[in-house]
């Protein structure tokens, strides 16, 4: 259960606006759309990686108290995992990408070995 930022009821996590004060909690009417409020009188772009990189395209910037986008600059970013292939995965990648050349090199081969066992006859 969350809690509403304006009256400090529990509400349900996926309630899109609170049942005792009215107020919006997710943004557009849609649950899957969180609505990050500031707390006090500082606007949540003075905190806010976008903000501090400078991509931040929302029209209300710099002086947003309610982003969809937000993104805490105090908070650990996760980092994305790394993804390592075994070497089986790597040599059918490599096979794959260079799938032309290795089917050039195996007929050579072939025409080489027809053609060293049709001379020792």
């Amino acid at each position: 259960m969350a809690e509403c930022p304006y009256c400090h009821q529990r509400v349900d996590t996926q309630a899109v606006v609170c049942p005792s004060c009215r107020k919006p909690l997710k943004a557009y009417g849609h649950p899957g759309i969180p609505l990050h409020r500031a707390q006090g009188d500082a606007s949540l772009c003075q905190t806010c990686a976008y903000h501090a990189d400078d991509t931040c395209t929302f029209p209300q910037r710099p002086l947003a108290r309610d982003c969809t986008l937000y993104v805490d600059v105090n908070q650990p970013q996760p980092q994305p995992p790394v993804y390592r292939l075994s070497p089986t995965q790597a040599a059918i990648g490599w096979i794959q990408r260079h799938l032309v050349w290795v089917v050039l090199v195996a007929l050579i081969g072939l025409s080489l070995a027809l053609a060293l066992a049709n001379s020792k006859r």
